[in-house]
């Protein structure tokens, strides 16, 4: 049976950084030029969103303290109280401020690896639409202490991020690269090294970019194509694609897996009008089911 793909939201206008947390059984992600972080709950279809000064990048829960979250916010990564209702987020705090030398720079994605810290990118300037400061981003981690490290630079758009520790693989995209890397990870540490292409878009004839991704149990990725209309599932130890997942909205932006038993995916979009409208369902999130599979826990920010 075909996988099964449904709207779950209304649409927003750059729906992005999906994590699914399985204390709350929610769904949160950010609206980047809506100024909003969002709740989605599967077990009463209630969706809930609220406003903050500036564009959030990611919306992460923070372990271990219930309605906290750290939020990328332009270039800072602060720590938001939030109830999860409509309105009422609050920033606490600036933990780290990112990209000193490039302040028009954003935040564009994150994630926490196996041991909660931090793995935070930003991009260039979007000084037209799809037209971008090239080489100003970075790769940075955020240790549970608060330190800060820069592990990759010259980044034009930072993306992706996920994890397979069975593999020591940490992998990353920087989307106009076309392409997915693979890093050697250390878990003790979080230190990475050795990068890689390990699955590139030319070898496959895909058009878009790579957007957002996850991982599966089985150590596949599932990578949001955007501006190609689908989700793809990618053997990275081996280059290949495996499956496409048509998704009824041309900007899929990023994906992971939620439910109670990780078996379906979440895919955020973007309603973007580039020259050419994207009506609804375009800028919903989607729920994938009937892939057989299931995904790895996303795991919360570790703050001490």
């Amino acid at each position: 049976m075909a996988p099964q793909v449904e709207a779950v939201t209304e649409p927003v206008w750059l729906g992005e950084g999906p994590h699914w947390s399985q204390r709350d059984q929610a769904l949160y992600f950010v609206s980047i030029f809506d100024h909003t972080i969002h709740k989605y709950v599967p077990a009463t279809e209630q969706h809930t969103r609220a406003k903050l000064d500036g564009m959030p990048g990611f919306v992460i829960p923070v372990e271990g303290k219930k309605h906290h979250f750290v939020v990328g916010l332009k270039l800072r990564v602060v720590e938001v109280y939030w109830e999860g209702g409509d309105g009422g987020a609050k920033v606490l705090r600036t933990l780290a401020e990112l990209d000193a030398h490039s302040p028009g720079n954003r935040i564009n994605d994150a994630k926490a690896d196996p041991r909660g810290r931090l793995f935070v990118g930003t991009m260039g300037n979007e000084y037209e639409p799809g037209k971008f400061d090239l080489k100003k981003g970075s790769l940075y981690r955020m240790d549970p202490d608060g330190s800060v490290t820069v592990v990759a630079d010259r980044i034009d758009i930072s993306n992706g991020l996920c994890w397979d520790e069975r593999e020591r693989a940490f992998y990353y995209a920087d989307s106009f690269e076309y392409a997915v890397r693979r890093y050697d990870y250390d878990v003790e540490t979080g230190n990475i090294s050795n990068p890689k292409l390990v699955f590139e878009y030319k070898d496959h004839n895909l058009d878009g970019i790579v957007d957002g991704m996850t991982i599966d149990t089985d150590g596949n990725l599932w990578i949001a194509n955007f501006d190609g209309s689908q989700v793809i599932k990618v053997d990275p130890r081996k280059g290949k694609l495996l499956q496409k997942v048509p998704m009824p909205a041309l900007q899929t932006t990023s994906c992971t897996f939620g439910g109670p038993a990780l078996d379906r995916l979440y895919v955020t979009s973007a309603c973007m009008d580039r020259g050419t409208a994207q009506p609804p369902p375009c800028g919903a999130t989607f729920c994938v089911t009937g892939l057989g599979v299931r995904g790895e826990l996303n795991m919360d920010v570790l703050l001490k």
